[in-house]
């Protein structure tokens, strides 16, 4: 499946309407009535590797397309006006019930999502966040039709439905330390 370029979707110029908006470069096109210029930059999006003292991962299955029914992690895209850490604690809220303070950054990778039939460049963001003592209640909300925690040892990547997601999970285990 070919997926369009993000700038493909712009016809005319933002700012005055001008069907003389144009490719500038690949990543961005330019008005030749006003000079305009439109940077095509990917939106930030997060991802939760939360881990118990039990080894365990709290993983949530996919209540929408894409990838329905399989399982992720919590997590989605940033808001305007957010720092990714206050994003990343208010999808982690949304998606599981769950109040986090203690978040890590560990890597990041590029992405595509593909929404409503259009491919979303996006930044993944993905963080460990140990939880300790005795945990609340899970409820599984919004994006999450199902929470649940799953003993490290049992993760199988191939669980996960979105690509980005399956791949950080890999990366995720690939580091873990011996005997965890």
């Amino acid at each position: 499946m070919r997926v369009e370029h993000p700038l493909e979707k712009f016809r005319y110029c933002p700012v005055c309407g001008s069907a003389h908006f144009e490719v500038n470069n690949f990543k961005s096109k330019k008005c030749r009535d006003c000079g305009f210029t439109y940077y095509a930059n990917p939106c930030s999006a997060t991802a939760a590797f939360i881990v118990n003292e039990r080894q365990e991962m709290l993983v949530v299955r996919r209540a929408k397309e894409p990838a329905k029914g399989t399982l992720d992690l919590p997590g989605g895209f940033v808001d305007m006006g957010e720092t990714v850490e206050e994003g990343m604690r208010r999808e982690i809220k949304e998606e599981t019930g769950l109040d986090v303070q203690d978040i890590r950054y560990l890597f990041s990778s590029p992405n595509i999502y593909m929404y409503s039939g259009m491919g979303v460049h996006t930044l993944d963001m993905d963080f460990l966040v140990p939880v300790s003592g005795e945990l609340p209640a899970i409820s599984a909300a919004d994006d999450a039709a199902e929470a649940f925690w799953l003993p490290v040892s049992e993760i199988n990547p191939a669980d996960f439905g979105l690509t980005s997601i399956r791949n950080a999970v890999i990366r995720f285990l690939n580091s873990l330390p011996e005997g965890f």
